[in-house]
């Protein structure tokens, strides 16, 4: 059953099957013409998901940025700004993947996983502005205490990162083997304050390769007619 056989107002063809936008399945006996969404309803999750399929490309662009920070390298704009970039850019694609993952029977799994890593980054972006030896008279920082909570909020960060992966890996709608390759990052780019450099820019690498994989099919997902 589809609703292929609709068209948008500027007459193109609407391609959206009923199991991906909620419609209910006909009961027997009944006409399956009487269970079609309205156009404007189909057309507006249909831009959804064309947002979230061009969102997903920010992933790649913020692992490249993450590596160029691994590898010690001074850029113009300053390591603070493209790390803020970096963040920014990684936090918009994994709301448009756990979107994506929203129709598949891991979206809990991959909701859970969002709102830990955003737990995680909303707290690096704060402390990453603070100088190691900072003291806040605001908040119950002393000295010395900002690198530690530096890793902590990088752990809560890549623990979201992995149940993300393993939301990837098991939804069987995109390639697990990017579900692998991402949790595999979460674990380099978490443990990034307690393992030698190269370590990080390994993680970088893995999540460039998964964000170029979740891109690249994320872009081709379309419902079945």
């Amino acid at each position: 059953m589809s609703i292929s056989q609709r068209q948008t107002a500027s007459g193109r063809p609407l391609r959206v099957a009923p199991a991906w936008v909620g419609s209910p399945s006909p009961a027997a006996g009944i006409e399956s013409d009487n269970h079609l969404l309205p156009v404007r309803e189909a057309v507006w999750i249909w831009s959804v998901r064309r947002y979230a399929r061009l969102a997903l490309w920010g992933l790649p662009v913020a692992a490249v940025l993450y590596g160029w920070l691994t590898l010690g390298v001074n850029s113009a704009p300053g390591p603070l700004a493209v790390r803020l970039l970096a963040g920014w850019l990684a936090t918009v694609a994994l709301i448009a993947l756990a979107g994506l993952l929203a129709g598949s029977r891991t979206r809990r799994c991959a909701l859970v996983g969002l709102l830990v890593t955003l737990a995680g980054s909303t707290t690096l972006v704060p402390l990453a502005a603070l100088p190691a030896d900072a003291v806040l008279e605001s908040a119950p920082i002393v000295t010395g205490h900002v690198p530690a909570l530096l890793a902590g909020a990088g752990a809560v960060t890549g623990a979201g990162l992995l149940l993300l992966g393993w939301a990837v890996f098991r939804s069987k709608l995109v390639n697990p083997a990017d579900g692998i390759l991402l949790m595999l990052a979460a674990v380099a780019i978490g443990s990034e304050p307690f393992v030698p450099l190269p370590i990080p820019t390994v993680g970088a690498l893995l999540l460039l390769a998964a964000g170029m994989g979740l891109a690249w099919t994320g872009g081709r997902l379309l419902p079945k007619a």
